[in-house]
């Protein structure tokens, strides 16, 4: 792929949902370009679209109209069951309550994802510890979500987006159930992974502070982006 090329191409995309007898139009003929490497925040009041981008660019919400190609790869074109296989090796998804199993520990949260490839049982156990270590959490590798503290749980989660190394990590208000401390921690993980691991993040906030952790933000209202700030 030619490195001038946007990871993310957004072109002429239109989502709505129906609602009863009513149609909600998200977007209509929304545009976008992210390069690789890049780490996005997505501001905007509620309901300007914020989550359905994510949930379009993660494949699971579908274009109505329009092209949608992440790394060079047509995803609205795709079947479900080959979406399905594309998100399992390129995406990563960070929500604000962890989601996390409460009666797996750690490392067993972690290994979630590779349950569905075809590494071996050594070869997960080694991703799981790495990344764990990523997210500086290796001494919490057998305690169960209970045992920790929210910020560790967080981190936990995302150890378990990153396990299978995908591409671009996606992020729900990743630090909205944390305090200002504990988010800055969280936070700053996010921008080690961008920066040392050059891992693509687009991530939805309602922080302004969050958003200065990130290179620029995107200010999106009713579907449009109207904003773009960069940061030094």
């Amino acid at each position: 792929m030619s490195s001038d090329r946007p990871l993310i191409q957004l072109s002429n995309v239109a989502k709505r949902f129906t609602k009863g007898k009513e149609i909600i139009s998200i977007f209509d003929g929304l545009d976008l370009a992210i390069q690789a490497g890049d780490f996005i925040a997505v501001m905007g009041p509620s309901g300007s679209g914020k989550t359905t981008l994510l949930n379009l660019l993660g494949g699971i919400d579908r274009v109505d109209r329009g092209e949608l190609s992440i790394a060079d790869e047509r995803i609205d074109r795709l079947s479900e069951g080959a979406l399905a296989h594309w998100r399992g090796a390129n995406i990563g998804f960070i929500f604000q309550f962890y989601n996390l199993m409460p009666m797996l520990t750690a490392a067993q949260n972690v290994e979630l994802p590779l349950l569905l490839t075809n590494l071996r049982k050594k070869q997960r156990a080694e991703r799981v510890r790495t990344a764990l270590a990523v997210v500086k959490l290796a001494d919490r590798f057998k305690h169960f979500p209970r045992e920790m503290s929210g910020g560790q749980q967080q981190r936990t989660a995302i150890a378990r987006a990153i396990v299978s190394d995908p591409r671009l990590l996606l992020c729900d208000e990743p630090t909205g159930d944390l305090d200002r401390e504990t988010a800055d921690e969280i936070l700053s993980t996010l921008q080690l992974l961008n920066r040392d691991f050059r891992k693509t993040i687009v991530m939805v906030t309602h922080d302004p502070a969050a958003a200065k952790y990130a290179r620029r933000t995107l200010l999106l209202d009713k579907g449009r982006f109207v904003q773009s700030e960069m940061h030094p």
